[in-house]
């Protein structure tokens, strides 16, 4: 008798794609196998964004954005344009930020246009890259719309401002709420599993498990 194989999960790799004056973490997120990935979080500086793509040999199917701050989502009109691919994320929530992006950019010194998704997400929507599976967790605190995509097979997030290494969100930004984001790490983030890595919007990646023992911000 044949034993049928248990198919293996789809690899997930990231690389790390700096931009903007804030240095912000946009990334490439992809499967392995057929190199099909998507960019999160396309904050600015569009030409180094494409030399990474070209350079990685994946084929970008979309843009995901994890919430709607300058630096996040200040790229993501044009590289729309450039790739012609749709951006999915994040809550309409966050409406009221991707329409002041050319403002906000402005304060800032460099340019960006408002955009609107393709599809606008919520808690408990998947979003496939390639072979992989998102699933999405609204939460807010940062901005009212920032969504949490978490790919369970690969035991990894992409959580753009919610949790950093050592550190939490701003929550000082127009709508943003202190005590929301701290509910939203708490009771989105820590039943994800001690062994989660997540990727934030800036800095090194950290661990749930980690973070949940060390953050000085989660322990007041």
């Amino acid at each position: 008798m044949t034993q049928t194989k248990t198919p293996q999960p789809a690899q997930l790799k990231a690389f790390i794609i700096p931009v903007t004056p804030f240095q912000q973490n946009c990334s490439l997120v992809y499967d392995e196998a057929s190199k099909v990935g998507a960019i999160v979080d396309p904050g600015g500086d569009v030409p180094v964004i494409l030399e990474a793509i070209r350079q990685s040999g994946v084929k970008v199917e979309k843009i995901l954005l994890t919430h709607g701050h300058i630096d996040h989502a200040g790229g993501a009109a044009e590289l729309k344009e450039k790739l012609g691919v749709p951006i999915e994320g994040p809550h309409e929530e966050d409406t009221f930020l991707l329409d002041d992006l050319a403002a906000s950019g402005a304060k800032y010194g460099f340019e960006a246009r408002p955009v609107r998704p393709d599809r606008w997400l919520k808690e408990g929507d998947t979003v496939t890259v390639g072979g992989l599976a998102f699933r999405i967790y609204e939460a807010p605190g940062h901005t009212p719309g920032s969504v949490v995509f978490f790919n369970e097979a690969n035991r990894f997030a992409l959580v753009g401002d919610v949790l950093f290494q050592g550190s939490i969100g701003r929550t000082d930004f127009p709508r943003g709420d202190h005590a929301a984001l701290i509910r939203s790490i708490k009771e989105k983030l820590y039943p994800l599993g001690d062994d989660v890595v997540c990727l934030p919007g800036h800095g090194q990646p950290c661990q749930i498990g980690v973070e949940r023992e060390t953050n000085p911000f989660l322990n007041e």
